[in-house]
């Protein structure tokens, strides 16, 4: 049964490691095209009044929070990101878990996305702009976290019970029911 959980573990690692790798790669590309085709250059505009791609470079963090703070975002990332690998690898080998596994994966990807662009560029590459709202100009990453945390949040709210997140906890004073 161990033998047989190790593989489960490796292949589930071996599966997320995708999810990244396609989704960074993806991130990465896809700023890559927009610094090509928009920077200096008028927003492209796919929906009249409603969606655009106008390039930005973003110095804070979400909504333009907390400019010029690199050094900052990237400590607060990385703090985050070694929380979720962390749960990762705690998460239970049920098939019940899968779907957290992606989403878990998505928000590493899109966090690992947008600290390449903080480390090579010292700001992060957006460009979808929802002119509609005025919502703040955002990128493939962002999204990325969004639909892993909007989705995360959906199974710990709706799917999971109390007892499959035992996991999540430290483990208990064993003398504790002696007090009893």
């Amino acid at each position: 049964m161990e033998k047989n959980n190790h593989y489960s573990r490796k292949l589930i690692i071996i599966i997320d490691c995708i999810i990244l790798a396609v989704l960074v790669f993806a991130d990465q590309f896809i700023k890559n095209i927009v610094v090509n085709k928009l920077k200096g250059n008028d927003a492209f505009v796919l929906i009249p009044n409603v969606l655009e791609f106008d390039y930005l470079e973003n110095r804070g963090s979400a909504f333009g929070m907390l400019q010029n703070q690199k050094i900052f975002i990237l400590l607060v990332g990385f703090i985050f990101m070694a929380l979720i690998v962390f749960i990762l690898f705690k998460l239970p080998l049920k098939k019940k878990f899968i779907p957290a596994n992606v989403f878990f994966a998505m928000v590493v990807a899109g966090g690992i996305g947008n600290m390449i662009d903080r480390f090579r560029l010292d700001y992060v590459v957006d460009f979808i702009s929802f002119v509609l709202i005025h919502f703040p100009i955002f990128n493939f990453a962002d999204c990325c976290v969004v639909i892993g945390v909007i989705g995360l949040f959906i199974m710990f709210l709706f799917v999971y019970k109390e007892n499959d997140l035992e996991f999540l906890k430290f483990k208990q004073n064993r003398y504790r029911d002696m007090d009893k």
